[in-house]
């Protein structure tokens, strides 16, 4: 067992460490099972050698993420946990940069260590492959990475799609136009995008063909130059759908792709063209691959707790 004292002069650092009610503090025991206790100036850690080594570092992150005029949250905690398990504690700080501004001035920041790597790759790599459960905020960071380059001027236009597995890319049966056939699956990336750029912007957008949002059939013979393109819930595209989107990517245009493998709506039978592409693709210069984890969870804690309660119920399965 290893015992190690942090000295905190600052009282304001101390409590901001701590967290309101010492979330912070219990945060940390419970992610990696040491024990953690203050008293005046000094901060004690105790446990397992190795763990308090990790603690140690993740606490000295979160000190200087403090002095830099950050509020540390649980979330700040377990991203620095994430972080100094792999040596990178350092990159606390980067980690909290911003991605870009909503239409109401608010930063969108990557806010787990998996999400910053996630932002590495994508500023690293054409195309990017981001494979995780729900909640861990793929899609909604790759929207935000699109809006940047948008208003960078490194792209021209902004292209969502989704397939719409439900109605089995045939969409004739359901009541409207084109428009209101296919809102039901493009929901949450005009949410999005709303969010980010704002309405009347979003709107004006949309009209000008600078953001256009589809289902996955309609990219099928087009080639999308100078373009941001992002393609959501990926396991549900079979393996032709995949590779006829693969390769509508023309000159000066970025990929992402993203995806639950746990939540695939295929037919039995019918192998994801998501799990297909990672294989085929994962050691091809230019392209990354980024896993996130019940981790990386960002919405509500009790989200996180869902999703390793299903993981561990279908390893067990899966063991049986």
């Amino acid at each position: 067992m290893k015992i190690e004292k942090l000295s905190i002069e600052d009282a304001a650092i101390m409590r901001s460490l701590m967290g309101a009610y010492d979330e912070n503090a219990r945060a940390l025991e419970r992610e990696l099972g040491v024990e953690l206790s203050a008293l005046g100036s000094t901060l004690t850690l105790s446990g397992d050698d190795k763990l308090v080594d990790v603690a140690s570092r993740a606490v000295k992150a979160l000190i200087r993420l403090a002095e830099s005029g950050e509020s540390v949250k649980p979330r700040d905690v377990r991203t620095a946990l994430d972080l100094a398990k792999e040596g990178k504690e350092d990159a606390l700080q980067a980690s909290r940069g911003t991605i870009c501004v909503n239409a109401k001035g608010k930063p969108i920041k990557a806010r787990t260590g998996g999400q910053y790597s996630y932002m590495r790759l994508c500023d690293a790599n054409e195309m990017v492959f981001c494979i995780g459960p729900a909640g861990t905020g793929k899609t909604y960071l790759a929207v935000a990475r699109a809006v940047q380059a948008y208003r960078n001027k490194e792209v021209e236009r902004i292209i969502l799609t989704r397939p719409a597995v439900e109605a089995g890319e045939r969409l004739g049966f359901l009541p409207g136009d084109l428009q209101q056939k296919v809102d039901p699956y493009l929901r949450p990336l005009y949410d999005a995008l709303q969010e980010l750029f704002g309405v009347d912007t979003y709107v004006k957008m949309l009209e000008r063909g600078s953001i256009e949002i589809a289902p996955l059939a309609y990219m099928r013979g087009r080639t999308l130059n100078s373009s941001f393109i992002i393609l959501d819930e990926a396991q549900n595209t079979t393996s032709e759908q995949m590779k006829m989107f693969l390769t509508r990517m023309g000159e000066g245009s970025r990929v992402i792709v993203t995806g639950d493998t746990t939540q695939i709506d295929l037919p039995r039978g019918v192998k994801s063209g998501l799990l297909e592409a990672v294989d085929v693709l994962g050691r091809v210069e230019g392209i990354g691959i980024c896993r996130l984890t019940a981790q990386d969870v960002v919405r509500h804690d009790l989200v996180q707790r869902i999703v390793n309660a299903y993981d561990k119920y279908n390893k067990e399965e899966k063991d049986e």
